[in-house]
């Protein structure tokens, strides 16, 4: 895919997030898109993810959604004011409230899907509702609230 993510925009000095951050080797480094009026990113996880035998650790599936749903956050606001992604101000955003509600058990074998919808945009303030799908099927949603970095975080 030629298109950038959300993520690959972020400055370097902000960068570094386990679940999301192109400069932490250890992390996820997930990649989030458009997909119309939607976000999507898809992961892989891996055998050290498991809960049970067969399942995902909820903590990744929340870890995925917040993760998600921030970076969503970001581009929902450069699009809100006709903007690129690349162009300053920098607009980064961090959790303020993660509400996760398991639906199903999720199954560790296949790519995860994980789409988000913008419910809410009002000043430094993004509401993004998140769902997980393995093989189709819903298996978790979550609502985070996230709110735009403080400018000294991005300058530190």
């Amino acid at each position: 895919m030629s298109q950038k993510a959300f993520q690959d925009y972020y400055p370097e000095n902000v960068a570094h997030c386990y679940g999301c951050g192109r400069l932490n080797e250890q992390g996820y480094q997930i990649k989030t898109f458009w997909d119309g009026d939607e976000s999507v990113t898809h992961y892989q996880p891996e055998a050290h993810h498991t809960a049970i035998p067969g399942y995902v650790y909820g903590g990744l599936i929340a870890s995925l959604i917040d993760c998600h749903s921030t970076g969503t956050a970001a581009a929902a606001m450069y699009r809100a004011e006709g903007r690129e992604m690349d162009s300053d101000p920098v607009f980064r955003f961090v959790t303020a409230s993660l509400h996760v509600d398991y639906l199903k058990p999720t199954p560790i074998n296949g790519v995860l899907e994980i789409r988000g919808k913008v419910k809410e945009l009002k000043g430094r303030k993004v509401v993004i509702e998140s769902t997980v799908y393995a093989n189709g099927v819903a298996t978790a949603r979550g609502e985070v609230v996230a709110v735009q970095m403080p400018e000294n975080f991005l300058n530190s």
